[in-house]
């Protein structure tokens, strides 16, 4: 095996092209390499990537977007030999392609890496973190910059609403936003994309126990953000949550940076005074807040979001934006109503005889629970069924187990999935119907179906007009969402229904 070549975050940076390259992606069909590999190819590139299948969405994206795709994996791949190899975190050391371009010397780097190299070394990278809220954050960032004429680049992990695709170029030489996600970057280099991302100026959400995978314990989960605390510039703006003490810890010592706090009113924030604080209310199916820096008001923001979730990622959004790009808070206060969200995250992807289905990513129990209230705001009249698929590595343990019992005290009914993990030992593995036996303990409708077909059925008989039903999943669920509209268009509820009937056995 040939030596793992200098990174950027070592000190020998890769050349920057005069030229187009041809840059090659091992396993490409991942969102994060996707998008990258598109952000490639707007940038004039050739762009080549191979992976195990191209299923749609993906795959039909990449193709549209003007990637070679390339089924399996394969030496043969890398002939003739690409300027750049990018390989994705998913592949293993043993993977035949990724193995092949290290030991011929090709010039390989991972994910974060070739971003870093080809996109943010002459940008203001600014970097949204955090366990929560990183997708819909830097999506808002991203938008109120465009919206206000800065003409950002981005790469996010969702699809917003305002662009066609979860990149943009941008102009070169202005802000890039970037979602830091803390998962590592590849085999051959186990640290935290985040850590390769060169802020000018960030955003920490939140910070929960989150990828048990990566982080055994909670301790070296937090390591995550301590070290890419430790990795920004002297000066540089970091937005934080005041209201988390795990963020509170982790930029405790922080003193060369400048630690901007923000928050709701009523929020415990110990030792760090906030400096962006939002007053929420409600005036009809509106949620408004109003806006103060540094007690003093700037202005009211109408925002499209549901939830006070949302009503903090908008408040960190406009915060790191005046902070670190001096855009006026009165620009961005009035571009806020326009954004139209992310895909999956509290998306309506169907309407059936009255009742709403939603669609969203939410895994983690914090997520699940203020997203359940955010669809209880949007649906006042109506009741809301969650249906929950545990899917991810963290999701499917019993890292969680507890919390999962109150993510869903405002649903009226919680349909519970079968863990989507089911090799891991029954001892370390969610115990749905454990949660589902709590839930009803206390008086709410519960239960925990052995499949789809079930779990469809349920709501069909369940549902009525105006009621709300949120699918929540990392991946796919198995295609419920069709499932669940074709069963409602072949069956639709009707006001006469006695919505009393009971969804769980």
């Amino acid at each position: 095996m040939s030596p793992t070549p200098p990174r950027p975050s070592d000190g020998a940076a890769l050349a920057r092209p005069a030229r187009a390259l041809h840059v090659h992606f091992v396993a490409v069909a991942g969102t994060g390499m996707g998008a990258l590999a598109g952000l490639c190819r707007a940038a004039g590139h050739r762009v080549t990537g191979s992976d195990v299948a191209f299923y749609p969405p993906m795959g039909d994206a990449l193709r549209a977007w003007g990637i070679e795709t390339l089924e399996g994996f394969s030496p043969d791949h890398l002939a003739p030999a690409p300027d750049l190899v990018v390989i994705g975190n998913v592949c293993r050391p043993a993977n035949v392609e990724a193995r092949a371009a290290i030991d011929r010397g090709l010039r390989y780097v991972s994910m974060p890496g070739a971003l870093a190299e080809l996109f943010l070394r002459d940008r203001k990278s600014l970097v949204v973190a955090g366990t929560h809220g990183k997708t819909t954050t830097s999506s808002l960032l991203a938008y109120l910059l465009h919206a206000v004429g800065a003409d950002p680049g981005f790469l996010v992990g969702g699809i917003p609403g305002d662009f066609p695709t979860s990149y943009r170029i941008g102009h070169v030489g202005g802000p890039f936003v970037i979602e830091g996600d803390e998962y590592d970057s590849a085999f051959f280099e186990k640290s935290p994309k985040m850590w390769q991302y060169l802020p000018s100026g960030a955003i920490v959400t939140s910070i929960e126990h989150d990828h048990i995978d990566i982080y055994p314990t909670l301790e070296s989960y937090l390591a995550a953000f301590t070290g890419f605390v430790e990795r920004m510039p002297d000066g540089a703006a970091l937005v934080v949550a005041a209201d988390d003490p795990r963020v509170r810890a982790v930029v405790r010592d922080a003193r060369r940076l400048r630690v901007i706090g923000y928050g709701v009113e009523g929020d415990d924030t110990a030792d760090l005074s906030p400096r962006w604080v939002a007053s929420p209310r409600i005036e009809g199916t509106r949620r408004l807040f109003d806006l103060r820096r540094d007690g003093s008001l700037v202005g009211t923001a109408r925002t499209p979001l549901s939830g006070l979730h949302n009503v903090r990622n908008a408040t960190a959004a406009i915060a790191l934006a005046h902070e670190a790009c001096d855009v006026p808070i009165d620009a961005l206060l009035g571009a806020l109503e326009g954004f139209r969200g992310v895909r999956r995250r509290q998306e309506l992807v169907a309407d059936v005889a009255g009742v709403s289905i939603y669609d969203d990513f939410a895994h983690h129990p914090t997520a699940v629970r203020e997203t359940v209230r955010a669809l209880r705001e949007r649906h006042p009249a109506g009741r809301l069924a969650a249906v929950f698929e545990p899917r991810s590595a963290t999701a499917s343990r019993r890292l969680h187990q507890d919390e999962y019992t109150h993510a869903f005290d405002d649903a009226h009914l919680t349909l519970l999935a079968p863990v989507g993990r089911p090799e891991i030992p029954a001892p370390e593995r969610l115990d749905v119907e454990a949660i589902a036996r709590e839930l009803r303990s206390r008086g709410r409708e519960a239960s925990a179906p052995e499949s789809l077909d079930a779990i469809v059925a349920a709501l069909v008989g369940w549902a009525r007009p105006g009621d709300a039903i949120a699918l929540f999943s990392n991946g796919a669920f198995g295609g419920i969402h069709a499932k669940l509209r074709a069963a409602l268009e072949a069956a639709p509820p009707s006001a006469s229904s006695d919505g009393r009937r009971s969804a769980t056995p």
